[in-house]
């Protein structure tokens, strides 16, 4: 495999942490250990009786049946913890794909979700989120490039960077559209939890044999730093990813998963309180672009806790975001991450404080920033 550099992560780890306001991440404010003990009842004797042993391939029993229990039909069977979603895809990806097939996904999208397609050599199909149309999808054009000759459709709904998403109807349809032609459907549920005009979509892996659906702690629950993802799939599949995972990471640790049981169990508890700092927090963007909409065009998000909004005034957006972050300590992820130079990645579910206070930080640079640098080139 020839992997491209992860412009995304690249990005990430230059001012992730040298920044005092971060705009950029897609996730939620994090927890502590103080705050996953407290909120399901934890007590220190409990993790004392961990023994550091190796855990199972496709993860712990508890993990995986709180999460079939969650996030799928409550079949254990389906189940693989991985470390992350970005495992999980890595897995799916190698197991499921080969050079020359045909995949199909949307532009833009979070770029692990087809780089890795890309790097195995596969031909990708690519239907584009207008930004004229607020992002959503056009479904009729969506399955129209689903054909015989597709191995796979990966879909992100809610959708990472621009809050886009589909509705039951919706769903429907693309599920219907990737079973006539035997397509698989990998399904990332990463923001599945969050969403602003509608329920949550049901798991499509409970209405097609060949779908497949990813999640995470990383993005609603609030607890990126455990490290835990998984597949629920069809057991085939899963002894499939096996084969790869015997080669990489075995498996999770027996601590991380006892921490990652409870806090799926009690899954409302952590996404309940940050789905509601996120509704505030889109309030507060929303009468932030209201006040810039002649410096930003943006799309109000139907899930998740980012958008993708386009800078008008601004003629070189990733040097934008690299003397935003140096000079200002704020971070926001320039579009190019996503193949989309002149939008970036804002997100908004961080501490409500702190959001405001970028927020601030940013309009400030938004108005003298391209003006100084016009008035600085030679």
């Amino acid at each position: 495999m020839d992997v491209p550099l992860a412009l995304l992560e690249d990005w990430m780890r230059r001012y992730y942490f040298e920044v005092d306001y971060d705009l950029g991440s897609s996730g939620v404010e994090d927890y502590s250990l103080a705050d996953l003990r407290r909120m399901v009842g934890l007590e220190w004797e409990e993790l004392d009786r961990i023994v550091f042993h190796d855990s199972q391939t496709l993860g712990g029993e508890r993990l995986r049946q709180a999460i079939a229990d969650q996030w799928g039909s409550g079949d254990s069977g389906r189940v693989m913890a991985t470390h992350g979603s970005s495992e999980a895809n890595f897995l799916v990806m190698n197991a499921l794909l080969r050079p020359g097939d045909e995949v199909v996904v949307t532009d833009p999208c979070y770029p692990q979700l087809f780089l890795i397609a890309q790097a195995l050599g596969c031909r990708l199909t690519k239907v584009p989120l207008r930004f004229e149309l607020g992002f959503q999808p056009d479904i009729d054009e969506l399955c129209d490039a689903i054909t015989p000759a597709t191995r796979m459709v990966v879909l992100n709904f809610p959708h990472n960077p621009t809050g886009a998403s589909v509705d039951a109807r919706e769903q429907t349809a693309l599920i219907e559209a990737c079973a006539r032609v035997g397509a698989y459907l990998v399904w990332d549920n990463a923001f599945g939890a969050i969403t602003y005009d509608a329920p949550p979509l049901p798991d499509p892996t409970g209405l097609y044999e060949r779908a497949l659906s990813m999640g995470t702690l990383s993005k609603t629950y609030g607890l990126p730093g455990l490290r835990v993802g998984w597949c629920v799939a069809a057991p085939e599949v899963l002894e499939e990813m096996i084969r790869y995972r015997d080669y990489i990471t075995l498996h999770l640790s027996p601590l991380v998963e006892a921490l990652a049981s409870r806090a799926i169990e009690e899954s409302e508890r952590f996404i309940g309180p940050r789905r509601e700092q996120c509704r505030h927090n889109l309030e507060v963007l929303a009468g932030w672009c209201e006040e810039q909409r002649d410096l930003v065009a943006w799309a109000r998000p139907r899930g998740g806790s980012c958008i993708f909004p386009c800078l008008l005034e601004v003629p070189d957006v990733e040097e934008f975001c690299h003397r935003l972050a140096r000079e200002h300590r704020v971070m926001l992820v320039p579009g190019n991450c996503f193949g989309h130079p002149q939008h970036v990645r804002l997100g908004f579910g961080g501490p409500a404080e702190q959001f405001a206070a970028g927020l601030e930080r940013l309009g400030h640079f938004l108005e003298v920033g391209p003006r100084e640098a016009v008035l600085s080139a030679p």
